[in-house]
């Protein structure tokens, strides 16, 4: 804080415009780990600088940690990939690639320890929107979809049905109007995966004589002659990032990605609640016990509410116990 404030003033009073960050600055100039400790490094979290140890918590759809993996030297050695040292001197964008770099070795050294275990869904902030990541968790790692925030807006093909920012195709004489997706299984002789909009002023229109339905566009300005609309269909392995499993913006997407602030709390719950946060030991080995007697204390909580069926404590051990 004390360099922060004096880079302001040196800011304020050389009249520097927003070209020059203060933290951005303050970052550069402070050293990447602790001198008394290396493996506590430098970091920049909610706007705040800070030194402190780093581990990855991999939990499930209800908050209940799954795995914990520390980012000690076993880790990184197990893993050269993955880099510590800063790289550039924007603290965002360092954060966003350690997280990004130790995702998947984290991931598949719990499914290699779980071959059992078979997830569908991933859940994750934009620190992990990169197309390499899309592309393991969909391909590699077999997840059916991902629900990642974009960091950066997705630059479509030129086309005379744009897409918005959620990666959607609009109507093209009304680009304010994103088409309907209609979910089909692929009818090509390859089996790749497609994605099937329609117009959106097309609806089922049903014939009693036939006793059939069919489509059928209601728009003043029709873009096509076809009486059931503009049919649109989009290839999402071509562009994982943009299509990872599901579609940006609709009704699924918002209801499922509502999960990860219930197990953003849970998380933030585990590290108060089990002491993990504000620490004042220094000794990696107490940190690491610690770490995992909460994960452990966490996991009985689940098993004990589950067997007396008071789901509503499941993740609370207080209440439980009282």
């Amino acid at each position: 804080n004390r360099i922060i404030k004096q880079l302001k003033t040196f800011k304020k009073l050389n009249g520097l415009g927003d070209s020059y960050d203060p933290y951005k600055a303050a970052y550069g100039a402070m050293p990447s780990h602790a001198n008394a400790n290396p493996t506590v490094q430098q970091m920049y979290i909610n706007g705040h600088f800070c030194y402190a140890f780093k581990f990855g918590l991999v939990t499930n759809g209800l908050g209940i940690v799954r795995n914990i993996s520390f980012y000690n030297k076993n880790f990184l050695k197990a893993h050269p990939d993955i880099v510590v040292e800063k790289k550039s001197n924007s603290p965002d964008e360092d954060k966003s690639l350690a997280d990004a770099k130790a995702l998947i070795p984290v991931l598949k050294d719990f499914l290699k320890k779980h071959p059992m275990i078979n997830p569908k869904i991933f859940l994750g902030d934009a620190a992990f929107d990169s197309i390499e990541i899309y592309s393991c968790l969909l391909q590699e790692l077999k997840f059916e979809k991902a629900y990642i925030p974009l960091k950066t807006k997705i630059v479509s093909e030129e086309s005379d049905c744009p897409l918005n920012e959620d990666a959607v195709p609009c109507c093209p004489h009304d680009h304010s109007l994103p088409m309907k997706r209609e979910s089909s299984k692929s009818h090509l002789r390859s089996g790749i995966p497609t994605m099937k909009f329609v117009c959106p002023k097309m609806k089922w229109v049903y014939n009693k004589e036939t006793k059939k339905s069919k489509r059928k566009t209601f728009c003043e300005d029709p873009c096509t002659k076809s009486s059931c609309g503009r049919m649109f269909y989009i290839y999402p392995e071509k562009n994982l990032r943009a299509y990872p499993g599901t579609v940006r913006g609709s009704q699924e997407w918002n209801c499922t990605y509502k999960i990860r602030s219930a197990i953003e709390k849970s998380i933030e719950n585990f590290k108060h609640s089990c002491c993990i946060a504000e620490r004042r030991t220094q000794n990696e080995k107490t940190l690491h016990a610690d770490l995992l007697l909460a994960g452990i204390t966490q996991l009985i909580t689940a098993v004990i509410a589950n067997k007396i069926h008071r789901h509503e404590y499941i993740k609370s051990l207080k209440p439980l116990i009282a």
